[in-house]
């Protein structure tokens, strides 16, 4: 006996033709003294466009020809709900890869992409990856002070807004610090700053010994170490650190030490972040695939934007380690975003560093994720919800450094020991 037929399913039509990339152009700014980057994508559909974070601060300028005289030739024409494909392409079309100019730069053209899909489809980008599993992300901000108290007490600030997570940083006397401001010192070059590893060990500890007393065991607390000190001592550090009970130790090795996490592992229990060095898979892979580090802080744009990110975060969920993104004042508002929709989307998610704006970054960028009591909240618009103000970016070019940034154009300049030589930063 022969079956009837079955009737063939109507086609399912969409609504309106794909879109293709008319245009891309950069907008480079610096309304709070930090370089911006930011792509835009312009489709063939009036009014539809899409805005990327792509700032690396530290080499802006170069971002942008990178955008403007390699990506933009290599996808005018082409669709932008090829987002993959796309990626693939400019990551691949380089031949070398994995280096922070060109991650940056297909950032931008990423997350813009990204950015038009959830315009197109009248939804936040998270709705496109699955939706939320969590309402908000929890944040830490940054305490920091040239004396052990004026750090407590710029602590005590950040709790009363409501924040439970505080990195605490300070000065050390004499010499340069990270993330707090230091004396002067004379050095062996009389243009740089001084770092020794041992003093900034002890300041450190005492720091948190004094924090502890007097913060309490409810707060919770972290401390960047930005990579500045030797791997054997690195080991110890940790272990000293354990006692005080951090939320995490983040950059106690440098990418080039990354194997000695195996000795601070094996030593204590002291929870270990990693990561916004990190440009390329071969990095990050084996640090969560041996379960070395407990937060992965990649900075997306360093990685080449939402797509690769969501990646590490699958990859990380398996192996219990979980997100912390790099979120700092050299991510645009754009950035902002693309981190906080990674943090909703992500089972694994740690916390999330956070970077309030002023007033002239609420000039050019509206959209920014809304704060409230500790947690950071997507604004629900579609794509990322920015929008950019272009003629306020214009009044805010390049070349506001002061200071021994200035003559760098915008780069960092050189920390060393007392003898002379280079330090990592």
């Amino acid at each position: 006996m022969r079956l009837a037929a079955l009737p063939l399913a109507a086609p399912v039509l969409r609504g309106m033709a794909s879109p293709k990339i008319r245009d891309i152009s950069v907008i480079a700014t610096q309304p709070s003294g930090v370089r911006l980057v930011v792509v835009k994508i312009l489709t063939d559909q009036d009014g539809l466009y899409g805005y990327g974070c792509a700032t690396f601060t530290q080499r802006a300028d170069l971002v942008v020809p990178a955008v403007e005289k390699y990506l933009k030739p290599l996808l005018i024409g082409r669709p932008t709900d090829d987002i993959e494909d796309l990626w693939q392409a400019m990551y691949n079309s380089s031949y070398w890869r994995n280096g922070p100019v060109l991650n940056n730069a297909i950032s931008g053209v990423d997350q813009a992409l990204w950015d038009i899909k959830g315009r197109l489809a009248n939804m936040p980008v998270y709705e496109l990856l699955g939706g939320k599993c969590r309402r908000g992300a929890l944040i830490y901000s940054h305490a920091a002070g040239t004396e052990i108290p004026e750090t407590i007490d710029s602590a005590r600030k950040i709790m009363a807004r409501g924040i439970k997570v505080v990195r605490l940083q300070v000065g050390v006397p004499g010499m340069a610090a990270y993330g707090a401001a230091g004396g002067s010192q004379s050095s062996p070059s009389p243009r740089d700053p001084v770092f020794e590893p041992w003093p900034y060990v002890r300041r450190t500890l005492q720091l948190f010994e004094a924090a502890r007393k007097e913060l309490g065991l409810d707060i919770e607390l972290l401390h960047d170490v930005h990579e500045r000190v030797p791997p054997r001592l690195a080991v110890q550090y940790a272990k000293d650190m354990e006692q005080f009970r951090l939320f995490f130790l983040e950059d106690v090795l440098s990418p080039e030490n990354i194997e000695y996490f195996r000795q601070i592992r094996a030593q204590c229990a002291t929870p270990l972040a990693m990561g916004e060095l990190f440009n390329s898979p071969h990095e990050w892979q084996s640090v969560i695939r041996d379960r070395l580090i407990d937060y992965i802080r990649v900075h997306v744009s360093q990685a080449g934007g939402l797509t690769p990110c969501r990646k590490i975060a699958a990859l990380a969920e398996a192996f219990q380690v979980k997100t912390a993104w790099h979120g700092p004042g050299d991510v645009s508002p754009v950035g902002h975003c693309a981190n906080v929709t990674l943090d909703l989307i992500s089972s694994n998610f740690g916390v999330q560093e956070w970077t309030f704006p002023d007033s002239r970054i609420e000039e050019v960028f509206e959209g920014y994720p809304v704060y409230k009591d500790g947690y950071v909240f997507a604004n629900e618009k579609p794509g990322w919800g920015v929008e950019v103000n272009e003629k306020a970016a214009a009044k805010y070019p390049f070349g506001a450094e002061t200071g021994s940034r200035k003559p760098l154009n915008g780069g960092w300049g050189i920390v060393r020991r007392d003898d002379g030589s280079v330090i990592n930063q």
